[in-house]
Order: C-alpha cells, then structure tokens, then sequence
C-alpha cells in the first residue's frame, strides 16, 4: 500500500475527518499532452520564421456571427452586423480564477498587474474585487458563484467580462468553505459578509436547476451591464461534459470555460480532487466536436483550464478545439509556489496562500508582476515557434485543427474521443 495512503487512513482513524489537499491532482495517469505530438512542415508545405515574420496570436473570445455583412459608408466598407462584445487577448492564455481570501491580496496584485502589461486577463474568483484592484478591472473577469460574495452592479460593470461559476475541476460537485479565520476585515468587506464568518459557497446554485434557470441568470446579467459584457459560464469537465455545454450555448453564454480533472484549488477533500471528473484533453475534443456537429460552434468560445504546464499543453489544447486557456498553478509558480499542496493551511511560506500580514509581505507585486509577464511572453514565443514550424503564422488556422495532431501510447477509444490519428498515420 503507497505510504500517502497509509498516512491518510492513520490520520482519518485519529480524528474521523476529511482529509483536505491543496492545489491539482498529482498522479500522471491522467495527463494525456504526453500521449499526443505535433506535426512540423517540411518539404511540400514551407516552415516559418517568427523572427523574420509576422505571427499572429491574438485572439477574440465571445460569440460570433454565422456571417457578417459589410456596407459602404463614405466610400469606406463598414460592418453592418452587429457584432456581440468580445474580449481581445495577445496571446491565448489567462490567469484562472483566484479569490481574494485564497490567495494573499500581493499575489492577486500581481495577477492584475501583469494581465494588464501583458494585454490578457486575470481572473478575481468568486471572492470579489477588492478597492485597491479596481484600477486593474478593465482587464478582470470577475465571477458570480453559489455565494454571491461580493455581487453588485458596480462589480459587474467594472469588468471587462462576468463568468457563472458553477464547477470547478478539483472538486466537482461540491462548495466551497473560507474558515472564519481567515475573514478578515479586508476580505469582509470585498465579499460582504461580516469579519470572522465562515464564507460558504452551497454546491449548487439555489436558483438554477435547469438550462432554463441558467439563461435567466445569464441574460440578467446581460442586462444588469446593457449587453456590453461577454457572459461566461464554468464548468467541471465530468462525464456528460458534451451535452452540458451544448444546453450553455444555446442558454446564452459567450463562452464556456471547462476546467479539468488536474485543476488546482486552495483546499479539496482529496477523495473528490483525486476520483471525480475527466481530463480536461478529453472534456475539450468531446465539447468541440459537439458543438461543431450541432452547428453552434460559432455562437460561444471554449476556455480549457485545468493543469496546464507548458506551451506544448497550450498549443495541443487549441488543436483539439480550445479558443484559449486558463493558467492557474503554472502562475503560481512563476510567483514562487513550491506545491507543497498546504494551501488550507493558510501558512504558505511564499505569501501567496495567505493572510498571514507577516507571511503576505514576503511576495512583492512587482517582482511577481515581472516574473508573471516573463513566463507569457516566453510561451507566447514558444507558440510562434511551434507555429512557424507547422507552416502555420496565425493561432486561429490551428484552432480545432486535429490533423497536425498525432498520438502515441493511446488505445483506439481514447483516439477516437480526441479526434486524432495514431503516429504514423498520413493525412
């Protein structure tokens, strides 16, 4: 029997409690970016140099038009469809959703500042906007979770986006729980509940029991901020992942974030982090190919997050069908997080997973910032080569394209799933 077991079954005999872990899954079984290459241009279809030219990664998240029509104006062609709010990113990745009260407020800061120096976006969580962040909301998607903490209209207005949580990848199915202890009178104040109250997120949210339900909150809060924010919608990534994103796209949303079975989280019962879900690579291609064979692929981007380590995983990610992804641990890292998995401690020695005033000042946003904008740049460069050699200068002619995809190590099922060919196979 592994000794992690062993020590769990002691600890469970001694106290009779759950056993609580912090940040992803740790067991490799589940990562399939390991199992899956990428294709490279060779003599029939020319390589790229990014250094010589222009690649394109800019992306837009929101739903699309099945057309647009143009009309002359002064001479000059103009769109005449209206088209629905996008978000503009430089390059397809994110900073994942990390509340204030699980992460210090130094390492939402410099979540903030390098989303707004890199020209992405940074994610509040389900904790609120803090006063001192709301400089940095332009570039925030902010979200309306179980709780509430934190709703208003000027939350929703000061952001550039608003995203419906209602699973998350490390746990799904179940709340959320910031102990009393760790509300203190900043946080108070951000969630709007009293200092030193437990903040409990209920597992469900109390007025959505449908597809149906869902839209009403999706085009309440439309109106609440006049059809100018694009409205998504965050989900685990679980069995019947497919269907669900389908009744989400068509309830309204803009986009649909499926977070996967290696997301990180502050605490977890390790019985949920370790056995509930699927992977994020499967949940991706399954959605993808769902909604394309609907024919509603175009009304909602997809957002994969859920245990992203390099570009590699990030460039795969977008080939099976992503619009962008979520970094959540990876950042947490590049601000100096050694995974030790105690964040529910809230003694992290980094400053990041704490309130601790003498442990938080030991994370400086600047340098955090710094380091943050460094580690997008050298994957958005990453990108561009991987790109250039797959004869490919824009990001968007890869999206959803499974054919410079090629696996190894899978069985047939898991292929199929994907959409991809075993190595070997020609196009």
């Amino acid at each position: 029997m592994p000794a992690a077991a062993i020590k769990n079954i002691t600890k469970q005999a001694d106290t009779g409690g759950v056993v609580l872990v912090g940040m992803g899954f740790d067991q490799s079984k589940a990562i399939y970016w390991d199992k899956i290459l990428i294709n490279a241009a060779q003599v029939t279809n020319p390589s790229i140099d990014p250094l010589r030219e222009p690649m394109e990664l800019r992306t837009l998240l929101g739903k699309k038009p099945d057309k647009v029509e143009f009309e002359k104006v002064h001479g000059v062609l103009k769109p005449k469809t209206k088209l629905s709010p996008q978000l503009q990113l430089t390059t397809p990745i994110m900073f994942s959703a990390m509340s204030y009260g699980s992460i210090s407020l130094n390492a939402q800061k410099s979540l903030a500042r390098a989303a707004c120096e890199a020209g992405i976006y940074w994610n509040t969580g389900e904790g609120g906007l803090h006063k001192d962040l709301k400089e940095y909301a332009h570039r925030a998607i902010v979200q309306v979770a179980s709780g509430r903490f934190g709703v208003n209209a000027d939350y929703l207005n000061n952001a550039a986006a608003v995203e419906i949580k209602i699973g998350q990848g490390a746990k799904p199915g179940i709340g959320g729980h910031l102990p009393g202890e760790k509300v203190s009178k900043d946080i108070s104040q951000t969630r709007m509940i009293p200092e030193g109250t437990d903040a409990i997120s209920p597992a469900p949210h109390h007025d959505i029991y449908s597809i149906e339900d869902l839209k009403q909150l999706v085009y309440g809060i439309k109106e609440a901020t006049r059809y100018t924010k694009p409205v998504f919608v965050k989900i685990a990534a679980v069995h019947n992942v497919a269907p669900i994103a389908s009744g989400i796209v068509r309830a309204g949303a803009d986009a649909v974030v499926i977070d996967g079975l290696l997301g990180g989280t502050g605490a977890a019962p390790a019985a949920i982090r370790n056995n509930v879900g699927i992977p994020i690579e499967l949940a991706v291609a399954a959605v993808d190919e769902r909604l394309r064979a609907e024919g509603i692929r175009n009304q909602a981007s997809i957002i994969a997050a859920g245990g992203f380590r390099s570009s590699g995983d990030v460039i795969k990610a977008i080939a099976l069908g992503a619009d962008a992804v979520y970094i959540g641990t990876s950042a947490l890292i590049a601000l100096g997080c050694h995974v030790c998995q105690k964040c529910y401690t809230g003694k992290c020695n980094w400053g990041i997973a704490t309130q601790d005033p003498y442990l938080t000042k030991r994370l400086n946003p600047d340098i955090g910032q710094r380091r943050l904008v460094n580690l997008i740049r050298g994957w958005s460069m990453e990108i561009k080569e991987m790109l250039g050699g797959m004869g490919i200068n824009a990001i968007e002619s890869l999206r959803g394209n499974r054919e410079h995809l090629r696996a190894v190590g899978m069985y047939e099922h898991e292929m199929r799933i994907l959409g991809i060919k075993a190595a070997g196979e020609a196009w």
